[in-house]
């Protein structure tokens, strides 16, 4: 695979700014779920209130229409095929509309909403893609983190993807996008290493090894206030936990989608990258 990262930007603030941009990237989701919670905690969800995301249906989810036919079946060949081989759950979605937010945590309440991946493994990928606001997001499960990262998975959107769409080429733009996450996953890791312009960070960065700590922090307290602060306390603590289990949004606890196919329970915490054309 040829990620073709350009040679006259020294690889050095080609990282720092791949870096910078993934910790922006993690602070907007972190802060995002926080106020989430908190808005869930105090303002109880309408009755039948549904999100507004488009039906997991399959492996391929194109509602804002903007692929072939041809392309859609060839997708869900190398998809199913990927999952059969590697347990790996990839899916490709293209929305009408974020409808006014932005699409990282759109992205990461989507993916939670359908529970993409093995729920023991978190080896969900969403692959999504807003042609309206011109934005596409590769969010990743917790579990392949490690190997499909932040960094490299913005070297595929700004070399792969956004060229092919910017020229109004959504097929390719999506096959190109697809082959290079399905390689990078399943090629040795050994072999990325020898690859210096796709070895742009290290295992985990400071704010992933303090989120989770972060996340009881926050759960503990708001625990403290209901206990001490007045009624309401079981409701408030119930309802933290259900959006942090990614049922803010509608998410259904048995995963999404029709036609015979549906995620597997996984989530994902804001890992992967976005982009734009």
């Amino acid at each position: 695979m040829d990620i073709g990262l350009p040679t006259k930007v020294p690889l050095f603030q080609t990282l720092l700014r791949t870096e910078g941009r993934a910790l922006a990237t993690r602070l907007r989701v972190v802060a995002a779920a926080l106020a989430l919670a908190a808005v869930a905690a105090f303002v109880p969800a309408p009755v039948g209130a549904t999100a507004n995301f488009p039906a997991l249906a399959g492996r391929v989810v194109d509602q804002a229409q903007v692929l072939s036919a041809g392309e859609r079946a060839d997708l869900d060949g190398k998809l199913a095929d990927l999952e059969s081989k590697s347990g790996i759950q990839l899916v490709v979605a293209t929305v009408s509309s974020l409808d006014g937010e932005e699409i990282e945590p759109y992205a990461n309440e989507l993916f939670r909403a359908w529970k993409l991946g093995e729920a023991k493994k978190n080896n969900g990928v969403l692959f999504l893609i807003a042609p309206k606001e011109h934005r596409v997001r590769i969010e990743v499960g917790y579990g392949l983190e490690g190997a499909l990262t932040d960094a490299t998975s913005s070297l595929i959107i700004a070399n792969a993807v956004a060229p092919r769409f910017k020229a109004g080429d959504y097929d390719g733009g999506v096959a190109r996008g697809v082959d290079d996450i399905i390689t990078v996953l399943t090629t040795d890791s050994s072999e990325w290493q020898k690859k210096p312009e796709l070895r742009a960070e290290d295992d985990a960065s400071f704010l992933d090894a303090v989120a989770p700590f972060l996340v009881l922090l926050f759960i503990l307290f708001v625990f403290y206030i209901t206990r001490h602060g007045g009624g309401g306390g079981g409701g408030l603590l119930v309802n933290i936990l259900i959006l942090s289990a990614g049922m803010g949004r509608g998410g259904s606890p048995f995963g999404g989608g029709g036609g015979g196919f549906s995620g597997g329970g996984g989530s994902s915490g804001g890992g992967g990258a976005s982009g734009s054309w």
